[in-house]
């Protein structure tokens, strides 16, 4: 029997409100903000947990971003059953409780390495704490709620009316507002969680604090949730026990987008979690990273981080151009999505050749928009297969998992980390291709 949700169908005036909307948005916010958290954790887990990591240091430290999106992977089917059976709001709710269990872990992790410092086994050369061990099955549980939330967040950007706007446009204002969140991590990272402490002194108990606001915050968050209105959508999902006639999988142009989105992830993740170990690798050799002729950022003796900086401003390009982009009413997603990816990859074969990290940054303004234009593409005309359809897409972002770790593993092996963003051009070229055939609905899956 399938429980029916406490939220009518949206229709008539609820058509146009934009609260509905701005909710959604803002948890998307938190979303975007607690990702980012989780990649740039990497770098002070490196320093703290990881400092006997010995030849596995790299591939090691890239588990935290490979945890988080194995929640995707495994987890985002749940979220689109758990939209059909109880509606979009409930599944919100407990996307929220996943959220604060992660952070839990987290601040576990945190106090298991700070009371149990010597809790440490061994595999090859490499001595792993006990406490990084539970922070990664944190990551894993902020992936889940992740995952479970743009299981309804995306469908319901996509398919709340709004007038003037367009499926692609409101997905790119929704991202926008996650790019808020994700521009401002980093430096919450470095400047509150680490007090601006330059991060070969960075103590792991520093966390304790800031992850308890965090968990504070979050569960204050899911009580006002739990009381506001959100109106669901109707023809987006199957209810009342409706069997639907065909298999997702039978339709060509979702298939290849779940593909094509696998790849977007995949070096989105990438660029935003390793970048900032590039910079150290290059400043340990020799080649500081400079900022308008400067290698450091001290202000009133607080180091904001140059490596900070490389995150902010990758993320910071997804805010501007998802800004821009939201007014793009009149320029089709295919064409979007054509454009970026050719300028994308010259931007990372230019960065590889010179070893700039600044033009790895650039491609965040490109990044942007491929998120609204692949998904909107890939659920066009899907109807009421369309949640379905987003528990399959979402589980497609594991790609952030697999090529961050493959990542990792090919500069242990290579020994630096300056070639490994060929993994980038290949995912630009492949999105690509999706753009210009894969993304073509055929006769026979138009509904």
């Amino acid at each position: 029997m399938i429980i029916q949700p406490d939220i009518q169908p949206s229709g008539g005036k609820h058509n146009h409100a934009v609260l509905p909307f701005a909710i959604i948005t803002f948890i998307y916010f938190i979303v975007g903000f607690l990702t980012t958290v989780n990649e740039q954790l990497q770098a002070p887990l490196k320093f703290t947990f990881l400092s006997h990591a010995g030849s596995l240091r790299n591939t090691l430290t890239t588990l935290t971003t490979f945890f988080f999106f194995l929640g995707y992977l495994l987890n985002g089917t749940l979220g689109s059953k758990w939209v059909n059976a109880y509606g979009y709001k409930n599944t919100i709710l407990r996307g929220l409780l996943f959220m604060i269990s992660g952070l839990f872990m987290y601040l576990c992790s945190s106090w298991m390495g700070t009371q149990y410092p010597d809790l440490k086994f061994s595999i090859r050369d490499a001595i792993i704490p006990l406490g990084f061990i539970i922070f990664i099955i944190g990551s894993y549980l902020m992936g889940t709620s992740a995952a479970v939330i743009q299981v309804v967040v995306n469908p319901y950007a996509a398919s709340y009316e709004m007038k003037g706007t367009q499926p692609v446009q409101r997905l790119n204002i929704l991202t926008a507002i996650n790019s808020i969140g994700t521009t401002s991590a980093p430096f919450f990272v470095t400047v509150v969680m680490f007090s601006g402490i330059s991060i070969e002194n960075i103590e792991i108990k520093q966390l304790l604090f800031p992850l308890s606001m965090l968990i504070l915050c979050i569960l204050i968050i899911t009580l006002v949730t739990k009381r506001l209105h959100l109106a669901d959508i109707a023809n987006t999902r199957a209810v009342d026990g409706e069997k639907l006639e065909r298999s997702i999988w039978s339709f060509r142009h979702f298939v290849l987008g779940v593909g094509a989105i696998f790849f977007y992830v995949g070096t989105e993740v990438a660029i935003g979690a390793n970048i900032n170990l590039y910079a150290f690798e290059l400043m340990d050799s020799g080649h500081p990273i400079n900022f308008f002729g400067k290698t450091d950022i001290i202000i009133g003796g607080v180091d904001f981080g140059i490596h900070a900086l490389l995150s902010t401003l990758y993320w910071g390009g997804f805010l501007v151009g998802r800004s821009i982009s939201s007014f793009f009413n009149k320029i089709s997603a295919r064409t979007q999505l054509i454009v970026t990816t050719i300028l994308a990859a010259i931007l990372a074969l230019v960065s590889m050749i010179t070893q700039n990290l600044w033009f790895l940054v650039a491609i965040g303004l490109l990044h942007s928009s491929m998120w609204s234009c692949i998904y909107s593409l890939s659920i066009k005309g899907l109807n009421k297969y369309t949640s379905k359809a987003s528990g399959i897409f979402i589980s497609a972002v594991f790609g952030g998992a697999i090529f961050t770790l493959i990542q990792g593993g090919l500069a242990d092996i290579f020994g630096s980390w300056r070639w490994t963003w060929s993994l980038t051009v290949i995912c630009e070229l492949l999105m690509l291709g999706y753009a210009l055939f894969g993304s073509k609905v055929r006769e026979k899956d138009l509904i």
